[in-house]
Parts: structure tokens; sequence; C-alpha cells
């Protein structure tokens, strides 16, 4: 029997429907609409230690975590190299000096006083996450290990071989399930429905029966990860992660905060983009341009390969451009050289890249040097943040956590092995935040949920009826990402970003019209497609506007025709709100820089 059940099998265990949600004493039923205490959106790490902090500390509400697909499919997985906390003082570590190496990473767009507090958070969860089984890698003496990463002055990224997100991921996964925490698998999210300045509901999708249904909640937390798949043929991140929460939080009314500001990893391969971590460079591997030069010394001379992310892309676009890499155009690369390590160690502790050069590229990384180029990767923007400490959005009962938040902890460009460091931290704090509103309200009314629900499903009939070529809607997204990497790439300048944005217009106007050619609602990954693709322009709409806004230079955000950064003009987050009719208006906030006042950043 045990060799029939699959692992799809036995998440259905947990896995519920939304009728199923009518459970005497945690719900009720408000019309035909059925809820939950508290909804949590997105599976991935930050979701799903929201959804272990809100059973820890009110096991009486009902918590429900959706996932868009199967649960272990996430960006989370797909995270290599490791997690950011001081353990200890090794090396003469402090929560000051990870603190500093984040401001200045982040080119001095952090905020600071809220950073402060996740590290000094970071070692906790560590902690957490070690007796709850992860296998972190170990010191002779059984301690946590650590590895050197890009920007940081100290040892302080702990890792499980180069699988560290996928580990964190299932041991996150395996606490949910033992502990209860309920799914609703391959429900997508449509829309978040609001009345009167009140969060009143969600509307999801099931993408098995086409089912379009209201769902109502006392509080809702957003950890539906980033929006680098904007860029879409060359991005790390994986194809479901469309930014759809990002997406329906601006729709509802909420701010999407430095848009902008997308880290371009330096070590994507090649051929589409498929990470390779930071992990190999941490192990000794070498940055080589067709002299057999490892050009990093010109850029960073006291770092070389572990640089800042930022730096390093612009390096290797740099030597491309200057004429110092292999190819040309689209096949334009530089290497990424381990012949140069231990054969044995690499292996058996990188295993992931082993694999993923040989998948990829057809390359043994162990005998030949890499091809590779950067990638999106990373958004250190997403959905504005009101209260750092749960995590709360403007509007009351709407949380935030992990890459969908932006606090602002990664300011313009994160350091490796922050990420999922992050999802765990601010994962907490939004169900710290979640559980003690989710005690004190009640359910709202449902009409608005109702009312959208209804809009949906008659949005479906009218895109899914007509005769429209659904490849007319694919060839419309490889514009889309064509465009954004040749115009809000790695290199920025006004020229471009005013050409994209009126490009970004006309694609626009070109998906009110796209049309679907299959009506039937049972697993429609076309209009799955259709509706990822309207969040994925309407965030590129968002980025391409606050890029040309900010001119100058900082962190990710780079224009060749504002080189120098400019503190006394745009020491600001960038704040992009959506219209009542559709139009984008674009304002700045004061950045926290109440620790560390902004001076040159060299490395």
């Amino acid at each position: 029997m045990l060799d029939s059940l699959s692992r799809r099998a036995f998440l259905r265990a947990a896995t519920i429907t939304l009728a199923a949600l009518a459970l005497p004493g945690h719900v009720r039923a408000v019309g035909q609409a059925q809820g939950c205490d508290i909804l949590i959106i997105g599976s991935g790490a930050a979701g799903l230690r929201c959804a272990l902090e809100c059973l820890k500390l009110a096991p009486e509400l009902s918590t429900v975590v959706v996932s868009k697909g199967m649960v272990s499919r996430c960006a989370t997985c797909m995270a290599a190299g490791g997690m950011n906390a001081v353990l200890g003082s090794v090396d003469g570590d402090s929560f000051e000096r990870h603190l500093f190496d984040t401001v200045k990473g982040g080119d001095y767009l952090v905020d600071q006083t809220l950073t402060h507090a996740f590290c000094v958070e970071a070692p906790k969860q560590i902690r957490q996450l070690d007796y709850w089984g992860m296998p972190f890698a170990r010191t002779q003496d059984g301690f946590v290990k650590s590895r050197p990463f890009g920007g940081s002055s100290r040892l302080r990224t702990h890792y499980c071989k180069d699988k560290t997100g996928h580990y964190l991921s299932h041991a996150l996964l395996d606490m949910a399930l033992s502990e209860g925490v309920k799914l609703l698998m391959d429900h997508e999210l449509l829309d978040i429905a609001v009345e009167d300045g009140h969060l009143d509901g969600v509307v999801l999708r099931d993408v098995r029966t086409g089912e379009i249904a209201p769902l109502l909640c006392r509080c809702l937390v957003l950890a539906t990860g980033g929006y680098t798949r904007i860029f879409w043929n060359r991005t790390s991140t994986p194809f479901g992660a469309s930014g759809d929460g990002i997406a329906a939080a601006l729709r509802c009314g909420l701010t999407f905060c430095d848009s902008e500001m997308i880290q371009f990893h330096p070590t994507g391969v090649l051929h589409g983009g498929t990470l390779i971590s930071e992990a190999a460079r941490s192990a000794g591997a070498y940055l080589v341009n067709n002299k057999g030069e490892r050009f990093m010394q010109r850029y960073a001379p006291k770092r070389m390969e572990l640089g800042p992310r930022d730096i390093l892309a612009r390096a290797i676009e740099t030597e491309i451009a200057e004429g110092r890499g292999f190819g040309s155009g689209d096949e334009a690369y530089v290497l990424l050289d381990m012949r140069h390590l231990d054969r044995k160690k690499v292996a058996t502790g990188l295993p992931q890249i082993v694999h993923l050069a040989k998948l990829f590229e057809n390359t043994d990384i162990l005998r030949e040097p890499l091809k590779i180029r950067p990638t999106a990767h990373y958004s250190m923007g997403g959905i504005g943040v009101a209260r750092w400490q749960t995590m709360e959005t403007e509007m009351a009962g709407i949380f935030t956590c992990g890459e969908a938040s932006c606090v602002s902890l990664h300011g313009a460009n994160r350091l490796g092995g922050n990420s999922l460091t992050d999802t765990v931290v601010t994962g907490k704090w939004a169900g710290q935040g979640a559980c003690q509103r989710a005690k004190k309200v009640n359910f709202a009314s449902g009409k608005k949920a109702a009312a959208l629900a209804a809009a949906w499903r008659e949005r479906f009939q009218q895109v899914t009826a007509g005769q429209g070529n659904a490849s007319e809607m694919y060839a419309l997204r490889e514009n889309l990402g064509q465009q954004l990497w040749n115009n809000l790439g790695i290199f920025r300048d006004e020229e471009r970003l005013k050409q994209l944005n009126a490009v970004l217009g006309e694609l626009w106007e070109s998906y009110g019209q796209v049309r679907v050619p299959n009506a039937n609602p049972i697993y429609n990954t076309a209009f799955t497609d259709y509706v990822e693709l309207g969040n994925l322009l309407l965030l590129a709409r968002c980025a391409a506007l606050a890029a040309q806004g900010r001119k100058e230079s900082r962190g990710a955000h780079w224009r060749i025709d504002f080189p120098k950064r400019d503190d006394e003009k745009f020491l600001t987050h960038s704040v992009v709100r959506l219209g009542a009719g559709g139009d984008l208006d674009l304002s700045w906030k004061k950045v926290d820089v109440s620790l560390y006042p902004p001076k040159e950043r060299k490395y």
C-alpha cells in the first residue's frame, strides 16, 4: 500500500475544499460563502511559518493555507545557498555587523530600525528550525556550520549542502502537517474584496474544477512571493510566481513599494536563467572572461567573486559589452570555473550545482567551465507594510510577509542568505499580527466578495467564449519578457524607460483583447496563464514607472544617464498606487536611516 501512496496523495490527506471549511466553532456561513479565521495565500516558507505561528498562538482559530499548485512547488525550494544569522560570536560577528552589511548591501535604501530587529530575531529562527529537524551542515563539534557569502563581512550563512531552500520548505511543511495546518491546494487568488476600506474576503478559483467562489476571513496574509517572472525569458523564479498577491493588493487599494528594485543574480545558466547558487563562488569558483582573467579584480578587488550581487551582475554585463565575453547578443556569456576545486567536495557538498549544470547546459562543471549570465532573480519591492512588528498593511486585516512584502529590509540590493531568513522572521511576525487581530474582529458581510466572484465568473465566460488564438497571448508574454530585459535590465536610461512605458501601455491594451479559445473550466491552464499575464503586465508597468522616476543609480537600479547615487533627492522609497481608472500614481516616502547615515559604498 505504501508503494502506491504518492506524495500528492499524502498531501491530499491535509487538503480541504471550500465546502469543508464549514467546521462547527471555527467558521460561519454568510449566504453561500464560507470562511476561515486566518487565510494565508502562499505555501512557501513565509506562508507556512506564518501558519505555524498562528497555530501556536491561537489553536482555537481556523487557519488555512492556499496554494496555487503543489505545496512544495514554490520559489523557496529553488533557493540554494543558505540563511543569514549571527549564531554566537563566530569570527567576531554581531547583530550590528549583520545590520551594517545589510544596510550597505542595500545601498542605504534599507529601513534600519526594523532591520536591526530582523538581525536579532534571525538566530532564534535558525535555532527553531534546527529543533524542528532542518538538517543544517555541522562542524566537527556539532554546531551549525556557516559559509562566506557575497556582501557579508563575517561567516554567517548557515546551509544544508546547496539545497537549503528545499530543506527549509520541507521542514516547515512537515511541521505544518503534523500540527494540523489545513491546505487548500490548486486554488489561485483572483482578487481581494474590500468594502468601505475594510477587508471583506477573497475570490479564489479552483484550478481543478474551474469553480470561482468567494472565501471570507477575519484576517488575510499575502505570502505569494515576488514578481521577477515579468522578465519571463530570463529569470530564476518558478513559472507560477507571477506576483498574484501584489497585483491583487494593488487592485484593492494597497501600495506597491520599491517596485523598480529588482535583483539580477550574477550566475544564471546561459539558456533560460536557472540559478547557479552563490554557494559555488563561496566554495571558491572563479568568474572568467575570454582573456582568462578573473575580472572581478576590476570591480570589487577586496571581495572578488563574493562582492554584492548587483556589482557582480553589472561587472559581467560590462565585460560582455566591452568585448571580453564569449558569444554575442542573447548568446553572450562569461564562464564560471570550478575545475581547480576539490572534485569530491564539490560533488558531495554542491550536488545541485553539478546536476543543474549538466541538466541545462550539458556541462560537467567538474571538468569544464559553465556558461553563465545574470538572471532576474529577486524582488526587493513588494506590498507596502504599515507596521513591521505585525506585518500589517495600510488596510486593517491584511498582512503580508516574505518576498511579497516590502518593509524595507533589503533596500536596493538584497544580500545573499537574507531572503530565506526573511521568510521565517516576517512569517512569524505576520502570524503574530494576524492572530492578535483575528481574535478581536468578526467576519464582514461578504457582499463585496460575492459580487466580485460573480464578476470573475462573467469574465471567464467572456474571455473563453471568443474565437481568439491562444498563441497571441503567449506571443504577448514573450514580448513582455524581451522588452523588460532590453529596457528594464541591469542598465537603464531615460530613453529606454520612456520607450518601455509606452510599449507597456500598448501591451496592456492588447491584453484587453486577448481571448482564450477553451470554455472548459476543468484544468483550464490557458485561463490561468491569462490571469497571470494580466498580473505580470500590471506589475511591469509599476516597475517601469518607478524606474523612470528614480533618476539616480542605487543598488540594482543603475541609470547610465544618472550614474551617481543622489541621497538628497532619492533617499526615498518609491510608492505606486493604482487609481480607479487604471492609471498609476507614483509618490515617495523617506527611508529610516536612524542608525547608519549614508556613505560611499565600496567593496
